[in-house]
């Protein structure tokens, strides 16, 4: 039960997902990309893991926070760990942050979801084994074929509906591609989508995130003329009063926040302000599964759904033990790329889904996720 040591193994795997320069994921050429491996582990032998970027994990960040807080405590304290960890972030020089926090609160849930043989959600008290999936496609391009103009947009969507999802979500054009953001672009992009899969698949729009009022206002209100479910995030979300005014003024449901710092407190702020009409969350962006929590139950005490960004087992978790939300974010998707090939160093994919478009969760203990570990040792980074 106590915990001994925390450790890292960096090891390189292969992908075909690029990064452009504003950090948005698009199809390419296979390459190599370094993944950390968390790994928390006790004097009994059992062992937690977590995957992030290497930078999260660098050792001035274990050596000066982590493992003052970790080594020596029992590691089912995760509650008193994490605000442990979370004050530091003060006097840190802004060196831990919450992706730090998240890597390593959700280490030590997969190792006591794995030293009890149960699967995370069963922990926390589960509200159900499968969650329906959204689409999440990736953002626009201009990739011939791919998700260069609004017509690609609907023929892809028209292949998710048949993989048999209920519900897509757009990421539209921003920059760097060359003429974005455009306003008409975006509901011309969405207009061919509802035209191409009919009334009664669910669809979102998580827009450029730094559109103005104006034109915010103008997408939003032509998103509402199309049936859609919501609108994500088409303005910086660090002005809360702006979202409150969209939201005042928009008949569509306001989704937010999503990369806002403050974790579960600053959400908070948004449902007392009225700057959004669903709550979001998501493990990475609040700082763990611990915080994440939090989001949804507050969210439910103001009769609200709170919906999770992005996918991976920490967030199907989530989903699991919670009844507000919706949707399990599957993605991201592309036409040149095929999600369920999934990831070298994992034997099995963490949120299959089924021709129904549900997502089962993993019965697997801790987080679930089907580790190779074979494959991380013989790609080792020195």
């Amino acid at each position: 039960m106590i915990i001994k040591d925390v450790t890292t193994t960096v090891f390189r795997h292969m992908t075909r997902r690029h990064s452009d320069s504003a950090g948005h994921a698009h199809p390419g050429p296979e390459h190599p990309v370094e993944v950390a491996l968390l790994t928390i582990r006790t004097e009994d032998g059992d062992e937690g893991y977590s995957f992030c970027p290497p930078e999260i994990v660098r050792p001035h960040v274990l050596d000066k926070f982590v493992r003052k807080v970790l080594i020596g405590q029992d590691h089912r304290d995760r509650e008193r760990l994490w605000h442990d960890l979370a004050h530091w972030q003060r006097g840190s020089a802004a060196q831990l942050t919450d992706r730090t926090l998240a890597v390593v609160d959700c280490a030590l849930w997969d190792l006591a979801g794995r030293a009890l043989n149960q699967p995370v959600h069963k922990l926390i008290g589960s509200y159900r084994t499968r969650i329906p999936a959204y689409g999440s496609i990736m953002c626009g391009d201009e990739i011939e074929g791919g998700l260069a103009t609004p017509e690609d947009y609907g023929r892809f969507a028209e292949t998710l509906v048949a993989r048999g999802y209920k519900g897509i979500k757009l990421h539209t054009w921003m920059p760097p591609v060359s003429w974005a953001p455009d306003v008409k672009m975006d509901l011309k992009a969405c207009a061919a989508v509802r035209e191409a899969v009919g009334p009664d698949v669910a669809l979102m729009l998580d827009a450029f995130h730094w559109y103005s009022r104006t034109d915010a206002l103008a997408l939003g209100r032509g998103l509402h003329e199309l049936g859609f479910a919501w609108i994500e995030e088409p303005l910086d979300e660090q002005s809360l009063s702006s979202y409150k005014w969209l939201t005042d003024n928009l008949d569509i449901p306001v989704i937010g926040p999503e990369s806002a710092a403050g974790k579960h407190w600053h959400r908070a702020e948004w449902i007392r302000q009225g700057a959004c009409d669903i709550l979001r969350t998501g493990v990475n962006d609040v700082g763990g599964i611990t915080p994440a929590l939090k989001t949804m139950h507050l969210a439910e005490s103001f009769g609200m759904e709170c919906e999770i960004h992005g996918n991976t087992a920490m967030n199907l978790h989530v989903a699991a033990a919670s009844k507000n939300a919706r949707w399990y974010e599957r993605g991201l998707l592309h036409p040149f790329l095929e999600y369920d090939d999934g990831f070298d160093y994992l034997k099995t994919l963490s949120d299959p889904m089924d021709e129904d478009g549900y997502i089962h969760v993993p019965d697997r203990p801790g987080l679930g996720e089907d580790i190779d570990f074979d494959h991380i040792e013989n790609n080792r980074v020195a």
